[in-house]
C-alpha cells in the first residue's frame, strides 16, 4: 500500500472530505473542506469520488515523500507552485509520483488553502463517519505533524480523462459576497451597515469563522438575550462588539447571537480562500423585507438551522 511520509505540515496541514451530514441535532457540526469547490476539483482530477479524503493545506509550507509504491495526484485551490522532486508542475493538474518522490507546497500568492488529492484518497480512520478535522470540536483524525504516515486507499477502476483543469486564478482583489437578508437583520439599528462598510478579513480567523472589522453594527437590544437558535455555514453573527463573523465548517451548531444575513450558498467557499487583511464587500442578494418596531418572534424559528 502507498503512504505519503509528512515530512513538513505548513501552518496547518488537516485531512478533509466533506464533511459529517446529519449530526446536528447530537451537537456535532458538519465540518469538512473549506473550499468545497477545490476539494471536488482535486479529487475529479485523480478520478476519485468526490467524497475521498484530501489534505488540505493553509498557507502552504508542506512537504510529503510517497513511499510504497507510484501515485498519481493533484493540487488545487490556492497556487503554491507545487513540485515533485523540486520539479514544478502545474496547480489544478493531474501528476505521477513515483515511490520516494518528494511533493511540496510552497507559499501562495493568493488564496490560503491548498487541497492535495491523491488517486485512492486519503485512507485514514473515519471518525462518526467522515475523515474531517473539526478544528472547534477537535472530532476527526488530528492535525498532521512531521514523521505522520497517511495510506493511500484503493482507487476505483475510473482513469482520470484530464490532465489539466481551465480553472481562474484565485487573486488578492476585494472578494465580493452575496448575502440573504436576516433572520435577526431587525435587532439592528441599521443592519444595511453590513453592506456598505469595507470590510478587512481579522487574523483572528480561522476554519470556525471569519472575523471581520470596520465599523461595528449596533444592536437595537444590547440587554436583551436571544436564546439560542441552530446555525449554518455562511451564517454571519454579530456579538456584542458588533463586529460580524461569518461562521465556516467548524462552527458551533447553535449561537446566542443575532445573526444578521447568511451568505448566499454560492459564495460560501470563496471565504475559505480569504486572507487575513484582505478587503471583503457584502452585498444583499434580495432587498431586506421591511418591518415594524421589536424583533420578530424567536419561536417560528428560522429556514437556515
Amino acid at each position: 500500500m502507498a503512504t505519503l511520509e509528512i515530512l513538513r505540515t505548513g501552518p496547518l496541514a488537516v485531512v478533509e472530505d466533506l464533511g459529517r451530514a446529519g449530526l446536528a441535532h447530537l451537537g456535532v457540526s458538519r465540518s469538512g473542506a473549506a473550499d468545497r469547490r477545490a476539494h471536488q476539483l482535486a479529487n475529479r482530477l485523480v478520478a476519485n469520488p468526490d467524497d475521498r479524503a484530501t489534505v488540505e493545506v493553509t498557507f502552504g509550507g508542506f512537504a510529503a515523500r510517497v513511499s510504497g509504491g507510484d501515485v498519481d495526484i493533484a493540487v488545487t485551490g490556492a497556487d503554491t507552485d507545487p513540485t515533485v522532486d523540486g520539479i514544478k508542475f502545474g496547480t489544478n493538474s493531474i501528476q505521477h509520483v513515483r515511490d520516494g518522490q518528494v511533493i511540496a507546497l510552497g507559499t501562495p500568492r493568493a488564496g490560503l488553502r491548498t487541497y492535495l488529492a491523491v488517486r485512492g484518497g486519503i485512507g485514514v480512520e473515519p471518525v462518526l463517519g467522515s475523515r474531517s478535522y473539526d478544528v472547534m470540536s477537535a472530532i476527526g483524525p488530528s492535525p498532521l505533524r512531521a514523521g505522520d504516515r497517511l495510506p493511500v486507499g484503493a482507487h476505483t477502476p475510473d482513469y482520470p480523462e484530464l490532465d489539466q483543469a481551465p480553472v481562474a486564478a484565485i487573486t488578492g482583489h476585494t472578494v465580493e459576497l452575496a448575502v440573504v437578508p436576516g433572520p435577526r437583520d431587525d435587532w439592528f439599528v441599521d443592519p444595511d451597515l453590513l453592506v456598505h462598510t469595507h470590510w478587512v478579513a481579522s487574523d483572528r480567523s480561522d476554519r470556525v469563522g471569519m472575523r471581520l472589522v470596520g465599523r461595528p453594527l449596533q444592536h437595537c437590544y444590547p440587554d436583551r438575550q436571544l436564546p439560542s437558535e441552530g446555525m449554518t455555514r455562511g451564517a454571519i453573527q454579530v456579538p456584542p462588539n458588533g463586529l460580524p463573523v461569518i461562521l465556516g465548517p467548524d462552527h458551533p451548531v447553535t449561537g446566542g447571537y443575532p445573526v444578521v444575513g447568511v451568505v448566499v450558498e454560492e459564495d460560501i467557499d470563496k471565504i475559505a480562500q480569504v486572507r487575513p487583511g484582505q478587503s471583503v464587500r457584502l452585498h444583499w442578494s434580495r432587498p431586506r423585507v421591511l418591518v415594524g418596531a421589536g424583533p420578530r418572534s424567536t419561536d417560528a424559528g428560522w429556514p437556515f438551522s
